[in-house]
């Protein structure tokens, strides 16, 4: 089966009422595009939880090490992992309390998607939130 995205106007409706995202390998460098990207989402408005055990703080807040060190609801996981680990990450998301997982740009696994597709999850991989988010304004 093949990965497919919802349409460009249900991205627009999930980033209309998302208000927590959690970013699995958030960089606390500037220069990183996890940094951007999720710079730019707190700046419009969204509430980022960075999860990356190798770092403190991203953009003011207070990293996880995990996603189950997430207390409460979270919208979306916008993951900047490599291909390979998005199995690993999309089991870990399926035992949370979260709606979406996206994988960003260049990023896609078939394995994690149909995982969590048949446990009735919205997936989106190969997407960059940052550049949707534009879209739908």
């Amino acid at each position: 089966m093949a990965i497919e995205n919802p349409s460009r106007a249900e991205i627009g409706e999930i980033l209309k009422k998302a208000k927590r995202i959690a970013v699995v390998g958030l960089s606390d460098n500037p220069e990183r595009t996890s940094y951007m990207v999720s710079k730019a989402m707190q700046s419009a408005g969204y509430e980022i939880i960075p999860v990356n055990p190798t770092v403190d703080e991203v953009l003011g807040v207070h990293a996880v090490k995990t996603l189950k060190d997430i207390r409460g609801h979270v919208d979306i996981v916008n993951v900047f992992r490599r291909s390979e680990y998005l199995p690993e990450v999309a089991k870990e998301f399926a035992e949370m309390d979260a709606d979406v997982f996206w994988a960003q740009l260049g990023i896609e696994n078939e394995e994690a998607y149909n995982f969590l597709k048949e446990k009735g999850y919205t997936v989106i991989m190969n997407r960059c939130i940052k550049v949707e988010h534009a879209m739908t304004k």
